[in-house]
């Protein structure tokens, strides 16, 4: 399986921990009831904050799918799967 480049990682945890922060930003504000306008835009940035999570570890599996065909691992994304993958986030 193709492991990410330490780089990577972090990238991909450090956007992920935001959107754990913005989920509890919007918790928060649906539990104190915040007007809708704010609950809202909580959940647009948590949106952002997850595609933008999606995207990094799609990126990550593209490095790793760059090596030709007889060189990739077990578990390592065909082209096709990563391209469905990709999709799935637009």
């Amino acid at each position: 399986m193709t492991e990410f480049q330490p780089e990577d990682k972090k990238r991909i945890l450090n956007r992920l921990r935001r959107a754990r922060g913005q989920l509890n930003a919007v918790i928060e504000a649906a539990e104190s009831g915040a007007p809708c306008r704010d609950v809202v835009t909580q959940l647009a940035a948590l949106s952002s904050a997850l595609d933008r999570a999606g995207y990094a570890i799609i990126s990550g599996a593209m490095k790793g799918c760059i090596r030709d065909e007889d060189s990739r691992e077990d578990g390592d994304l065909t082209p096709e799967e990563l391209e469905k993958l990709f999709l799935m986030l637009a």
